[in-house]
């Protein structure tokens, strides 16, 4: 079969079986995808070119597991503009809503103890501006001006097998000057959030620490001190190492 013929040729999705149309096919790694299996897949996952047939389904899997997460997911406090940070603090999970009608779109519920850090980011948008003569020809300003438009960025690091970074912007208006309350306001609420989910990782790991359950016992008993927790140098995750120093995700050397 010619180039041609094979461009035409009719593709099965690997994960439903189902026949995929000509402009249909998400390639993977040692397969195929038809479009209906890639919107179920999360939509912070960007890895999909690189996935093998067998991490999809698992990624799927997960997903569908997720639903149960979702109908019980009840929030306690929320953050955020647009785009908004749900906190279910009773049951320990959050999850990043970027639709009002949330429940409608299965979002990812993460366990607070999932995270492994937050970051913050300003990005500028810079556009040239130019003037117009009488004669309606369009002008470079000399030396060349700009319109500045800043956003303000939020990055939640993971520990997940299918990504390792939620990235979403904070405002959801423009913003124009770094002075202005609106920047200001965008700055406040990323570091609100940064600081919520930070705070809630750590207590879910000391709570989780404190409740060493005895093989022979029926009831928690006390554990000793957990370890504090330190920055990775490595992966620059936050996290209590070992007890022979080493960082729980990337076992690289973080010290007691």
């Amino acid at each position: 079969m010619g180039l041609f013929g094979k461009m035409f040729e009719k593709k099965t999705c690997d994960i439903c079986g189902g026949e995929i149309g000509l402009l249909g096919n998400r390639k993977l790694d040692d397969g195929n995808l038809c479009k209906d299996c890639a919107a179920k897949l999360s939509p912070w996952f960007s890895d999909r070119r690189s996935s093998s047939v067998s991490q999809i389904r698992d990624q799927l899997a997960w997903r569908e597991q997720n639903a149960d997460r979702v109908a019980a997911f009840n929030p306690t406090r929320t953050l955020g503009f647009g785009t908004k940070v749900l906190l279910d603090e009773d049951a320990g999970r959050f999850l990043v809503a970027t639709n009002k009608q949330w429940r409608n779109t299965n979002p990812d519920v993460l366990d607070f103890s999932q995270v492994t850090g937050c970051d913050t980011e300003i990005r500028e948008t810079k556009t040239e501006l130019h003037w117009t003569d009488s004669d309606g020809e369009e002008h470079d300003y000399e030396p060349p001006r700009y319109d500045i438009d800043y956003d303000v960025y939020l990055t939640i690091h993971v520990n997940l097998p299918y990504y390792e970074s939620i990235t979403f912007r904070v405002n959801d208006y423009r913003i124009e000057h770094r002075n202005s309350i609106e920047y200001r306001e965008a700055d406040r609420i990323a570091q609100e959030i940064r600081s919520a989910l930070c705070d809630a990782r750590a207590a879910a790991r000391e709570a989780g620490a404190a409740a060493v359950v005895a093989p022979d016992a029926t009831a928690p008993v006390a554990a000793a001190a957990p370890t504090a927790t330190r920055t990775c140098p490595l992966c620059g995750a936050t996290t209590t190492p070992d007890a022979s120093g080493r960082c729980e995700y990337c076992g690289g050397t973080v010290g007691a």
